[in-house]
């Protein structure tokens, strides 16, 4: 679905990452840490294509990212929902039609996909929040609000940054169990988190890889964790 061959990346007349190599497979499950300023966010960007590597090879299923047209990117974006983590959204549209864009902007957004993102909010638990503007959503609302938004279109890949990295310890258990849900579901999952306290909540949950960038490298960080 997405592979890293040999992958480099720099930025500012330096390397930021070196030879990465990672295949994440259909219904896999990883968590990426790091320290701040190692390049979790970058990379990523990486892999759903929103930077180019400066060498080696980024494919996207099946097609390596400089070969790509933009038709291409936008048919990749259908199926690689992206939490960001700053939760960007547009203050004078209701929540519910944030949360909706892309089924909006892809031409999508008929009855029967309206009726899904009912469903969604639901499941996020903002049902009573649809028309909500966003300047008025608490912290963990619009993390679940990103995170329903980054799902809508059903995507087959889910690449979550920080996404538990302003809300309160209850709340990033919730967004964890709605991202668990998702893999259940057959969902490949990819959370960048400095909290080593949320991988070690999630190992009685799912079987999940633990990736660490240091040093420019990505490592398979250890069972001590």
């Amino acid at each position: 679905m997405i592979e890293l061959e040999n992958m480099a990346y720099s930025y500012g007349g330096g390397e930021l990452l070196s030879d990465i190599s990672l295949k994440l497979s259909p219904g896999s499950f990883h968590f990426l840490t790091g320290p701040s300023g190692a390049g979790k966010t970058t990379f990523l960007k990486l892999c759903y294509g929103a930077l180019v590597p400066t060498s080696g090879e980024v494919r996207l299923f099946g097609q390596e990212v400089r070969e790509m047209s933009r038709d291409d990117h936008a048919l990749t974006r259908r199926r690689i929902g992206v939490v960001h983590q700053d939760c960007q959204f547009l203050d004078h549209l209701p929540m519910a039609d944030n949360v909706a864009l892309p089924l909006t902007v892809s031409g999508r957004d008929n009855l029967d996909h309206l009726s899904d993102l009912k469903e969604l909010l639901s499941w996020v638990g903002l049902s009573k929040r649809a028309e909500a503007l966003p300047p008025t959503l608490s912290g963990g609302e619009r993390q679940r609000a990103a995170l329903a938004r980054a799902v809508i279109m059903s995507p087959d890949v889910v690449l979550a940054d920080e996404p538990t990295g302003n809300v309160d310890w209850d709340m990033s258990q919730r967004l964890l169990r709605l991202l668990i849900e998702l893999n259940r579901m057959g969902k490949t999952i990819m959370i960048a988190t400095h909290d080593l306290n949320l991988i070690r909540a999630a190992k009685n949950q799912v079987q999940a890889r633990v990736l660490r960038i240091a040093g420019r490298k990505l490592q398979l960080a250890g069972a001590d964790l």
